[in-house]
């Protein structure tokens, strides 16, 4: 009888539009257990073409390119290939630019001159569906889920809530439940995985006293929540 097969690698694309850089970035990737280069781009609109062809798991992706940058290439991968992830490798630190990257769809944000340790940590972590962020970074990153965490004030809210045992964060999930998204969407932009929406959507079951989704949605929508 045969062993257990051993873990497919983890397939990258490389985009950078300095030579000196992607070779670089290639070769420290080809060094690293467990990953493989299927392919690299000199700028956005040559890693559409290339990630539409090799498919990867994971994109390493510059931001300031000649053609199409590395946001909008991010924003094209993610919207038409949802399973392959991004992470930003690039000089430019300033909120502005990391805030759009990660609206944009980017699972990573990583300073060039990272080690070798941090982007091989960080192109798996991506690969398995997590997010990660240079440690200079980590704090800012927090800070900004954090308020995008907080929850539009529904209609109806204040002293009178009849919803007073929910957290701030049953609020927000309840809110876009309400609006009528899935998990998924709502994992995807509270970046938080699914199970974590599913155990939050289910202690919200138990504290509206609702039998299931469509009871919880009524009843959220009489009490405002979910036209914001």
């Amino acid at each position: 009888m045969s062993g257990p097969s051993a873990p497919s690698a983890i397939r990258v694309v490389v985009v950078d539009d300095h030579q000196i850089v992607r070779d670089g970035l290639v070769a420290l990737l080809h060094a690293l257990d467990g990953i493989e280069v299927v392919g690299s781009a000199a700028d956005g609109r040559e890693a559409l073409h290339v990630v539409g062809e090799a498919a990867p798991d994971v994109v390493v992706m510059d931001i300031q390119m000649p053609e199409l940058d590395g946001i909008e290439a991010t924003r094209f991968i993610t919207g038409r290939q949802p399973g392959t992830r991004v992470v930003m490798l690039t000089m430019n630190e300033d909120d502005e630019t990391v805030l759009a990257a990660i609206r944009a769809g980017a699972s990573g944000y990583l300073l060039k001159g990272s080690g070798a340790e941090e982007v091989h940590n960080a192109v798996r972590a991506a690969a398995a569906g997590g997010m990660v962020f240079g440690a200079t970074l980590a704090g800012r990153v927090a800070s900004y889920f954090a308020g995008a965490a907080a929850p539009a004030t529904p209609a109806g809210r204040g002293a009178d809530d009849p919803f007073p045992d929910l957290t701030d964060r049953e609020r927000t999930v309840l809110d876009m439940l309400a609006a009528g998204r899935s998990n998924d969407a709502i994992a995807a932009e509270l970046y938080v995985s699914s199970k974590t929406v599913r155990n939050t959507v289910s202690t919200i079951y138990a504290k509206l006293h609702a039998a299931g989704r469509a009871e919880a949605i009524v009843k959220a929508r009489e009490a405002g929540y979910g036209r914001g």
